[in-house]
């Protein structure tokens, strides 16, 4: 079974499951806030895969900087996809979507909005820590 396949069987239960060599890490955080724990953590995520429920392009900058190298979405926005493929990750999708909404279903979601139109992972990356701090306000 793939580290793709693992983590997709485990998600079951989870906001996200990442895999590599039969080894997991779950978490069932909301948003892009799992990710963003397992970047500050110091976790090294080279050559996992992942598996989450909603990937749009914040989600696949963090997969990109962490070097996740395949990604499963339950939901995966155009904008997420575009940034996946761009950066050469394997990816799967039970659903394709035009964009992430917000909990409220009022919007946009803030973390897409955020890096709507910043193409650099870095950059990115610093103003998606910047807008997740001033949410958690």
């Amino acid at each position: 079974m793939t580290d793709l396949q693992t983590a997709k069987n485990n998600l079951e239960g989870h906001t996200i499951c990442l895999c590599k060599n039969g080894k997991c890490l779950y978490s069932n955080k909301k948003g892009i806030s799992p990710m963003m724990d397992f970047i500050e953590s110091d976790v090294d995520l080279k050559g996992y895969s992942a598996a989450d429920l909603i990937v749009g392009k914040a989600a696949a900058i963090l997969f990109i900087k962490s070097g996740i190298i395949k990604v499963f979405a339950k939901t995966l926005s155009l904008n997420g996809k575009n940034t996946l493929e761009k950066y050469g990750i394997i990816y799967e999708y039970e659903t394709l979507t035009e964009k992430i909404i917000n909990r409220d279903g009022t919007d946009i979601c803030p973390m897409e909005k955020a890096v709507m139109e910043i193409d650099d992972i870095e950059k990115s990356y610093q103003v998606l820590k910047s807008k997740l701090k001033e949410l958690s306000r």
